[in-house]
């Protein structure tokens, strides 16, 4: 028999996890404008790498970190609405 729904405490945890790694992505964003900003490099191609840095791929980390804050926080609601459903709040 296959089970339909969730389980509220992994559901929560998922949610965690998720919103967690925020500051992970934050990590990996600081770090590499840090690095390049202490980087000597000039050049063409260190100029194509800053202007892909500062809009494609720092807007698509940004989005994803959206991504990741909007679905933990979904997780997290809807395992408190299951508890509160199933008894346990």
């Amino acid at each position: 028999m296959s089970m339909y729904g969730a389980n509220p405490e992994q559901l929560a945890s998922l949610g965690r996890s998720l919103k967690q790694q925020i500051t992970v992505i934050e990590g990996v964003m600081s770090a590499v404008s840090s690095a390049l900003g202490g980087t000597t490099w000039v050049g063409p191609a260190r100029d194509q790498f800053e202007s892909d840095w500062n809009t494609s791929f720092r807007t698509a980390l940004s989005k994803l970190n959206q991504a990741f804050d909007a679905a933990g926080g979904d997780c997290i609601a809807r395992s408190t609405d299951l508890q509160r459903v199933m008894g346990a709040r």
